[in-house]
């Protein structure tokens, strides 16, 4: 009975050094904040591409992106932008989290309203850029 109980210890102690080394094994995202600050809606069109080729190229599960719209940029979060609104929502199905600056909306005479439901909102732009960036975020300006 001591045998057979301590073989069955064994077997679990063995399963949960495996279990653990293979959720060790799996690597964390790399944390990236893009700063839309442009007005061109081309350009924006364009970083919202850039961001959809880095997905495919390396992977949703290998990147964490937080796009920061200010200034300019806002207007890139918008639900009627006909240049950024689809990329938008298909790039936020695949993670990329988007975040608007009251400071901006209040700037460019823009409420809750104006932004798709995939659109979070932030007490200002350049402060929450440096925020990710102190949490280890890497700088993506397009």
């Amino acid at each position: 009975m001591a045998t057979t109980l301590r073989t069955v210890f064994l077997i679990s102690a063995l399963l949960v050094l495996v279990a653990a080394g293979a959720q060790a094994a799996q690597p964390k995202p790399v944390p990236i904040v893009m700063q839309m600050t442009v007005g061109d809606s081309d350009a924006q069109r364009r970083a919202f591409l850039q961001i959809a080729k880095v997905l495919e190229d390396i992977g949703p599960d290998n990147v964490q992106i937080e796009v920061i719209a200010y200034e300019g940029g806002i207007h890139a979060l918008l639900a009627d932008n006909q240049d950024t609104a689809t990329l938008l929502a298909a790039l936020a199905r695949q993670g990329v989290r988007f975040k608007a600056c009251r400071i901006s909306m209040r700037g460019h005479g823009l409420k809750d309203e104006d932004f798709p439901l995939e659109v979070e909102f932030v007490p200002a732009g350049a402060p929450e850029m440096v925020r990710r960036q102190i949490k280890g975020y890497r700088y993506w300006r397009p």
